[in-house]
Formats: C-alpha cells, sequence, structure tokens
C-alpha cells in the first residue's frame, strides 16, 4: 500500500473514533452512531489531510512505517472528526428544535 493510503485509513479510523467520542461525551451534539461515525470520518480526512500539508513531517518520510507520524495523523484526524461531529450536531440539532 501507498503511504496516501494508509495516511488516510488512519486519518479516518482516528475521525470515526473522535466523532463517536464527541457524540458520547455531549448528547447535545450526538447525531447518533452512524451519524456520529460518518461526521467524524469525513472530518478526520479532511483535517488529517490539512494537518499533513501544514506540517509535512506528519506524511510519514520516504519509506518504511514511521510510528510517531501514524500517530499524528491518528491525533490529527481524531479531534479534526470530533470538531466536525460537534459542529455538524449542533447545527441538525438546532434546526430539529425550531421546526
Amino acid at each position: 500500500m501507498s503511504g496516501t493510503l494508509i495516511n488516510i485509513i488512519i486519518q479516518l479510523i482516528g475521525g470515526a473514533i473522535g466523532g463517536n467520542a464527541a457524540g458520547g461525551a455531549a448528547s447535545n451534539v450526538s447525531l447518533g452512531t452512524a451519524g456520529n461515525t460518518v461526521a467524524g470520518a469525513v472530518g478526520g480526512i479532511a483535517g488529517g489531510t490539512l494537518l499533513t500539508s501544514l506540517i509535512p513531517m506528519l506524511s510519514g518520510g520516504a519509506g518504511g512505517v514511521d510510528i510517531g507520524a501514524m500517530a499524528g495523523q491518528l491525533v490529527g484526524g481524531g479531534v479534526a472528526g470530533a470538531i466536525v461531529t460537534a459542529v455538524v450536531g449542533l447545527v441538525m440539532n438546532n434546526m430539529k428544535k425550531t421546526t
């Protein structure tokens, strides 16, 4: 597998975990398990890709497996997934209350 694909998979997993953690921690932003997972995964990929472009050291280097880069991708994806899930959850839940 290429390094880019591995990074995307790690960001996807981190985002899904972060999205479910954010939804579980605050019920007013929860979208349900599936919604939290999807929103977190999308946020994890977007945030992880942005983080990789800002900090090229997280892309993994010129070969082999760099545990530090993988951990950075996982944490970056998790944080971005949690943020996107919280924002989407707030918007969706506030839209439901007003109708």
